[in-house]
């Protein structure tokens, strides 16, 4: 699909393989759910807007058209086949995950579910999902984020989950949603790289003891693959110039301007950026590896119901809130996901 024209419902990426991938290979996709919240008020949490009687007017009846949208996407971005494992963000709790797990269309692929309470103050949390027939997990760990110099600052906790996938090789996966640009972008930098900084050493740390690892970050970074928490924070190169033991952003190479996985509408004009990302080790861009990314790449799930035109003509996300609006779409960012295959 071309994003500089007219859009259809029905229509899917070019790119996209919607075949089923059997025992030998799995999908892995992350999404930004763009505020996943039930209606209760959490008193240990500033959800308050996201009450029936909030600036929001969240309702059941939203929060469940909301859960049947997450279901959808998850749903369509695996075609034929169902995602083996899903990482979340801006998930209140996991109350939320089980309804999306278990009371949506969901239901029947009986997904596993692992998540800690962070101490955002939003309560908003990252999360993991997964098949257990393709993923085992060994270990789950959230790690707290704690910046020097801001001892009152609170951010999402890093899930670190540690599992056996398509039964042949340890897979070390990292789900994060690194601090926002709210109260400037350039003010913000440095928290954002702490915590490009706390993975980074988590990596290396696994890398040190194993130097073929098989390691994914994947996340909202709120910054682009050039901004300087990813280029020297989190030190991810390009796919096109890395050597053994680097890590590699995967979605370097979509990172032109043109398409991205958040559209950003401001007083200085339009753009779309790629936010969401996929970090891997370099074990898994090997074909002789245990496992390894199909074609090396990971891709933006750019279907049609999730985008629309604004009425600038401009294509933009099909988003849940339009600032205080209840606009009623999907998400204010797209889903992006690699597949990958077990050498025969």
């Amino acid at each position: 699909m071309s994003w500089g024209q007219g859009l259809s419902p029905t229509a899917f990426p070019s790119d996209f393989d919607d075949s089923p991938r059997g025992l030998k290979s799995m999908r892995i996709m992350f999404y930004n759910c763009e505020n996943l919240f039930d209606p209760a008020d959490d008193s240990l949490k500033f959800d308050e807007s996201f009450t029936p009687e909030g600036n929001n007017h969240w309702s059941k009846s939203k929060y469940w058209t909301k859960q049947k949208h997450i279901a959808k996407v998850i749903s369509a971005l695996g075609g034929w086949e169902i995602p083996a494992i899903v990482g979340l963000c801006e998930v209140e709790n996991k109350h939320v995950l089980i309804n999306l797990a278990y009371n949506t269309n969901l239901k029947k692929y009986k997904y596993g579910i692992v998540h800690h309470e962070s101490p955002d103050r939003r309560g908003i949390d990252v999360a993991l999902l997964y098949q257990k027939k393709k993923f085992t997990v060994l270990s789950d760990t959230a790690y707290n984020v704690f910046f020097p110099f801001d001892t009152a600052g609170r951010t999402r906790d890093i899930l670190y989950v540690k599992g056996i996938a398509l039964n042949t090789d340890t897979l070390h996966i990292f789900v994060t949603h690194w601090p926002s640009k709210y109260g400037g972008a350039f003010i913000t930098i440095p928290k954002r790289k702490y915590v490009a900084m706390k993975i980074r050493s988590y990596s290396d740390a696994i890398l040190k003891e194993n130097s073929n690892a098989h390691i994914i970050i994947m996340g909202d970074f709120n910054d682009t693959p050039i901004d300087e928490s990813v280029t020297q924070g989190l030190k991810a190169k390009s796919p096109e110039n890395y050597k053994k033991g680097d890590l590699v952003n995967l979605m370097y190479p979509l990172s032109n301007g043109i398409r991205g996985t958040h559209f950003y509408a401001g007083p200085t004009g339009n753009e779309w950026s790629v936010l969401d990302q996929m970090v891997v080790s370099t074990s898994l861009l090997d074909s002789n590896s245990t496992l390894y990314i199909k074609n090396y790449r990971a891709h933006i799930f750019s279907a049609g119901f999730l985008l629309e035109q604004n009425d600038k003509g401009i294509i933009v996300t099909n988003r849940t809130f339009i600032g205080m609006k209840y606009h009623g779409g999907y998400s204010d960012h797209l889903p992006v996901y690699l597949d990958i295959e077990k050498k025969n």
